[in-house]
């Protein structure tokens, strides 16, 4: 179905130019074993980076190490004043809580209005009736846009999503496209795993662990 929503935010013609994360020399480890070394990254405004890799090369940690979720070993990282989009492919979502009142504790903790809450939940399609029942009894799909809200509730040029394609339907994955589209073309990037092809006409740089 067509996605005729208007812009969260204004859009800008992104400037190839304008780095929103830079990586330099890093060491990324896992306990006593160094997944990553002397790695470097740089990934500029209006681009999509589709990071892959077998089971074990290192992806999801080296996707919190860039969110500032695991020290690294060694290197810098620089992506800005503000920080970036952290969205783990277990959802970061209080079971007992409702999709509501999760994403206003999310707002509480950044400073975010909680105005946005219910238009960024109508944009990810989650009925009504599920955003005040607890997340235990939502589906896996259900949660997965949840989760996915919390990147329309307040403004961050880079997004760094660990499969979160997962559980999405084919409607859902539409909606997924339509929203990282619409980032990218204002001047936003996102990095991203993902064991799934890329929905829609979603055009990434391919980066291989």
């Amino acid at each position: 179905m067509p996605l005729d929503y208007a812009p969260f935010f204004p859009t800008q013609a992104p400037d190839p130019r304008v780095s929103l994360l830079t990586a330099e020399k890093l060491s990324v480890t896992r306990g006593d074993r160094a997944l990553l070394r002397e790695f470097d990254l740089v990934i500029a405004a209006g681009e999509l980076v589709h990071l892959r890799g077998a089971n074990g090369a290192g992806k999801t940690s080296l996707l919190e190490t860039l969110a500032g979720l695991r020290r690294a070993g060694a290197g810098t990282i620089e992506c800005g004043e503000r920080p970036p989009h952290w969205l783990g492919h277990r959802n970061g979502l209080n079971l007992q809580l409702s999709a509501i009142e999760n994403l206003q504790f999310w707002c509480g903790l950044n400073a975010a209005p909680p105005t946005a809450i219910e238009p960024a939940l109508e944009r990810l399609a989650l009925p009504m009736r599920a955003r005040r029942r607890a997340v235990r009894t939502l589906s896996a799909g259900q949660k997965r846009r949840t989760a996915l809200a919390r990147l329309l509730l307040q403004r961050r040029a880079l997004w760094l999503l660990d499969e979160p394609l997962d559980g999405l339907d084919a409607e859902g994955l539409q909606r997924f496209a339509a929203l990282v589209a619409e980032h990218l073309a204002s001047g936003g990037a996102v990095l991203m795993t993902s064991h799934q092809s890329l929905p829609g006409a979603l055009a990434a740089r391919e980066l291989y662990l």
